[in-house]
C-alpha cells in the first residue's frame, strides 16, 4: 500500500527541499521505495527529465536521494518567472502558457486534475511519496484554487507536517499563527510539527516546543540543527551557491535578474582550489578573476540590458584585454554574440538587439523549446561530458566553426579567434570530473582532483543520518496516510 506525507513550511525558505531530500534518503536506507512530489514549484533552475520534460531542480535532487531518475510527474506544475509579474507555466514537463500572476491566480484551479494525475502515477508501486509544499499555507489569501499547499493536501487527503525556521526568529509565532489562521478543514490535516535550522543548544528550546504543542495540539517531531554541509548539494537558489574562499582559481559569475539553470556552478564551487564568486548587481566584475561565466537566463534580451546597465560589458572587455577567459552557457552564450533576433516576439516585442560582440555568432529566437539530455565529447581532449539542453533559439556564425564539443556527431558551441571566449548550450557539463580538469587546464588553471558525484552522494547520506538523529522519523511515518 502506498502512503504519503506532505512537508509544508510555516514560511518560505524554511528548508523544505533539503529536509525532503534527507527524509527520502533516510527512508530509502530503511528499505522503503520512496518518490518525491511537489505539486507546484517556482524556479528558473530546472532539470531535464528522463521522460523528456522539465521539473524544478530541487525535485531532481530529491529523486537522486531516492535513487530514481527525475520524471515530470515529480513536479507537474513549474512556474518559471520571466518578469516581475509574469511567468512561463510548465505543466507535466511541457510549456503550457505564459501568464501574469493575476491571470494564473484565476486559472490555477484548472491545473488540479493534472496535478492529481501525476501524484497518482508517481505513487504506483511505491511505499511512500513525500510531498513538498510551496511557500506557506498561512497565506490564506491565496487559498482559493490552491494547488501548492492545503488545496492539494485536502484534494488528495494527504496528512501534513509543518516545519518552522528558527534561524529567522519568531518560530513560535510562525507555527501558532499558522494554526490560528487556517480554516478548520485545513488545520485538521496537520498532524505534527518540527523546527529546522537550529544553532546552539537545542535543550534551550524545549519549553518552546511544549508551548507550540499546547497551543496547536500538534505533535512535536524534533528540533533539527543547521546542516553545515548543505552547500555541498546542488543549490536551488543562486544565492545558496557557496565555495571555499581564497582558492587559487577565481571564477566570477554576474547575477542576472532571470538567471536560470545555474547548476553548472555547483561542481566548480565544490572543487578544492576554486572560488566561485557571485557578483551582485551594482558591483563591478572583479579585475583578478581568471574566468568569467555568464550563466543561463530565462529572459536573455532583458538580462542583456541588465548586464549593460551594471557596466559589466565594460568590465568584461577589460577582463579579456587583461588575458582573462569567458564562458557563456545557454543564455550567456547568446548574449556573447553579435546580435539576437527575436522576430516573433518570443521574449517581448519583436526586436533585433546587438549582443556583446565577443563571439562572431547570431542567435535567432524560435518558439520551439529544445529539451534534451545529451552525451558529448570535449573535442580538444576527447573527455566525455554529459549534460542537458533547455533553450529557445538557434545560434549560428563563423565562430561556430570552432566548436569545442561534439554532441552525437554534431559540433556544439563556438570559440573566438583568440580562444579566450567560448560559448555553448550544454548545461551541467562541469559535473564530469575529467572534463572539468581538462577545461581548466587548457585555460592555464590547475584545480585539485574532486569526485563531484561521490561528494553529492556522501552528503546525501550524511543528511539522512542528520535527519535520523534529530527528527522522530518513526512518528513522521506514522503520520503518513494511504493514497
Amino acid at each position: 500500500m502506498t502512503r504519503a506525507i506532505m512537508i509544508q513550511g510555516a514560511g518560505s525558505n524554511v528548508g523544505k527541499s533539503m529536509l525532503v531530500a534527507g527524509i527520502a534518503r533516510a527512508c530509502m536506507q530503511r528499505g522503503l521505495s520512496v518518490a518525491p512530489f511537489k505539486p507546484q514549484n517556482m524556479s528558473n533552475n530546472a532539470a531535464v527529465t528522463a521522460d523528456g520534460g522539465e521539473i524544478g531542480r530541487a525535485q531532481a535532487l530529491q529523486a537522486l536521494a531516492c535513487g530514481l531518475d527525475p520524471l515530470v510527474d515529480m513536479n507537474p506544475v513549474l512556474l518559471k518567472p520571466e518578469t516581475d509579474i509574469g511567468a512561463q507555466v510548465i505543466v507535466q514537463g511541457k510549456r503550457f502558457a505564459t501568464m501574469k500572476a493575476r491571470d494564473y491566480g484565476t486559472q490555477k484551479a484548472k491545473l488540479l486534475p493534472p496535478v492529481l494525475d501525476s501524484f497518482n502515477r508517481i505513487g504506483l508501486g511505491r511505499d511512500l511519496v513525500i510531498v513538498e509544499g510551496a511557500g506557506s499555507p498561512a497565506e490564506v489569501n491565496l487559498r482559493a484554487g490552491d494547488i501548492a499547499n492545503m488545496g492539494f493536501a485536502v484534494a488528495a487527503n494527504v496528512p501534513v507536517v509543518l516545519i518552522g525556521d528558527i534561524d529567522r526568529g519568531g518560530v513560535i509565532a510562525q507555527i501558532v499563527g499558522t494554526h490560528a489562521v487556517l480554516p478548520d478543514a485545513d488545520r485538521a490535516l496537520i498532524r505534527a510539527f518540527a523546527i529546522n535550522k537550529f544553532r546552539g543548544d537545542a535543550t534551550l528550546f524545549a519549553e518552546g516546543m511544549d508551548i507550540i504543542a499546547a497551543r496547536t495540539g500538534w505533535a512535536p517531531l524534533g528540533i533539527i540543527p543547521w546542516f553545515a554541509d548543505a552547500w555541498k548539494l546542488p543549490a536551488e537558489d543562486v544565492m545558496d551557491i557557496a565555495s571555499r574562499q581564497g582558492g587559487d582559481i577565481k571564477i566570477a559569475v554576474p547575477r542576472l535578474n532571470r538567471i536560470a539553470n545555474f547548476d553548472d556552478l555547483d561542481p566548480l564551487s565544490a572543487t578544492p582550489g576554486i572560488n566561485v564568486e557571485i557578483i551582485a548587481p551594482g558591483r563591478a566584475l572583479p579585475g583578478d578573476a581568471d574566468l568569467v561565466i555568464i550563466p543561463g537566463s530565462k529572459s536573455t534580451i532583458a538580462d542583456l540590458a541588465h548586464f549593460r546597465a551594471q557596466g559589466w560589458d565594460i568590465d568584461l572587455t577589460a577582463h579579456v584585454r587583461r588575458g582573462g577567459h569567458v564562458l557563456g552557457i545557454c543564455g550567456g552564450y547568446q548574449m556573447l554574440g553579435a546580435e539576437i533576433i527575436d522576430a516573433d516576439g518570443i521574449e517581448g516585442p519583436p526586436s533585433r538587439v546587438p549582443g556583446l560582440g565577443f563571439l562572431d555568432v547570431v542567435t535567432t529566437m524560435e518558439p520551439q523549446k529544445r529539451l534534451a539530455l545529451s552525451a558529448a565529447t570535449f573535442l580538444p581532449t576527447g573527455d566525455a561530458v554529459s549534460g542537458y539542453e533547455i533553450h529557445m533559439g538557434a545560434t549560428t556564425g563563423p565562430d561556430c566553426a570552432r566548436a569545442w564539443l561534439s554532441v552525437q556527431g554534431r559540433g556544439e558551441g563556438a570559440t573566438s579567434a583568440d580562444g579566450r571566449v567560448m560559448g555553448c548550450y550544454l548545461h551541467g557539463l562541469f559535473a564530469a570530473d575529467a572534463f572539468r580538469a581538462a577545461f581548466l587546464d587548457r585555460l592555464g588553471l590547475e584545480a585539485s582532483a574532486h569526485d563531484y558525484a561521490a561528494g553529492v552522494t556522501d552528503t546525501l547520506d550524511a543528511l539522512a543520518q542528520h535527519v535520523e538523529r534529530h527528527l522522530d522519523l518513526d512518528a513522521l511515518l506514522a503520520c503518513a496516510g494511504p493514497v
